[in-house]
């Protein structure tokens, strides 16, 4: 299945609480409960005023359509076309 990085513009997210960061994943669940299994949300990377997503989805408008309905910014979607890490340059 197809993965993509959605960056999300969120003003001040490095400050949010754990409280709120439990809130927002919440809502993602309860979205991709809505949705059906053929949508993932993998992990996500909180920096001071982004959170970078990865989702395994068939296609970009599933992911977009997630970011709707959850009431989440989807600045940029991205379909992840190849993953390397230090084992490549072996």
């Amino acid at each position: 299945m197809p993965q993509y990085l959605i960056e999300r513009n969120i003003p001040g997210a490095g400050a949010l609480s754990a409280a709120q960061l439990k809130a927002i994943a919440q809502t993602s669940c309860g979205v991709l409960n809505q949705l059906g299994p053929q949508i993932q949300w993998v992990h996500s990377y909180v920096t001071a005023d982004q959170i970078h997503c990865i989702y395994r989805a068939p296609n970009e408008a599933m992911v977009r359509e997630h970011a709707r309905l959850g009431g989440f910014p989807a600045d940029r979607v991205s379909e992840i076309t190849t993953i390397i890490d230090p084992t490549t340059a072996e």
